[in-house]
């Protein structure tokens, strides 16, 4: 077997970016001049990417962990301690503190096994527009691990939590808290820790995040930074950060 045909899935893999043309090059070339041609963003880099995930998206992926004993619902007798990942909706409504804002229905599993005494995290992972390929492997993605938190009737009104949230979950309006459906409450998801997976480690960082680093991140950055696929196409990671090739970003 050719090794250019051999290794043609690790490089649509390996690339985060469009694959450079590779007919008068050995796939070999070809995946060390893509990954020659990045620089491992910095980690508040990465947090600045992950913020501006939290604010775009809009779905993620609520993990928690079954009870041992569960006398309110008929679950099967030997799920006791094994966790299971739902997706939920959640907004960027306190965008100042990185903590997203959840719409608790207390009837659902994630909800029920946290008042149960599960702890709980939160996936998210960023969906590149349709127009640009990327492999899944190759954007980034992170989960927060955290606690949940009511929001009292002031801080509800004052950061018009239920328009912010309504705006990014428009069907979401029919299980607001007072609903006529489903017992309902704004709660807060309280970030206590980051892990982040950037893309593939030849060019992404991969690690944890400290808090301090996910709490400083501006709203100014949030909105200068671009993740793979967003503006113009470009692919190189810089481009996320509006830089053009001869412009570096400043190490931590």
């Amino acid at each position: 077997m050719r090794l250019g045909t051999a290794l043609l899935p690790v490089i649509s893999l390996a690339s985060a970016s469009a694959v450079p043309s590779w007919h008068d090059k050995s796939a070999h070339e070809v995946y060390h001049d893509t990954a020659a041609s990045y620089r491992i963003p910095t980690v508040h880099e990465s947090a600045v990417l992950a913020r501006r995930i939290l604010d775009i998206e809009k779905i993620a992926t609520l993990s928690t962990i079954f009870p041992n004993t569960h006398t309110t619902e008929n679950r099967p007798s030997d799920v006791g301690g094994s966790p299971i990942g739902l997706p939920d909706y959640f907004a960027n409504c306190e965008p100042d503190t990185g903590n997203p804002t959840i719409l608790e229905l207390p009837i659902a599993t994630s909800f029920k096994n946290v008042q149960a005494g599960s702890n709980i995290s939160l996936s998210l992972r960023w969906h590149a527009p349709y127009r640009h390929w990327y492999s899944v492997a190759s954007v980034p993605r992170f989960s927060l691990v955290g606690y949940l938190e009511e929001l009292t009737d002031e801080e509800v009104k004052e950061e018009s939590i239920a328009a912010c949230f309504v705006k990014k979950h428009p069907d979401a309006a029919a299980w607001l808290p007072g609903n006529r459906i489903h017992v309902s409450k704004w709660v807060r998801f309280v970030v206590q820790e980051i892990y982040w997976i950037g893309g593939f480690g030849d060019r992404a960082y991969i690690g944890w995040i400290p808090l301090e680093e996910w709490q400083s991140v501006t709203r100014e950055e949030m909105e200068k930074a671009r993740l793979p696929g967003e503006g113009s196409g470009r692919s190189s990671w810089k481009s996320w950060f509006g830089l053009n090739d001869k412009q570096e970003m400043l190490e931590l």
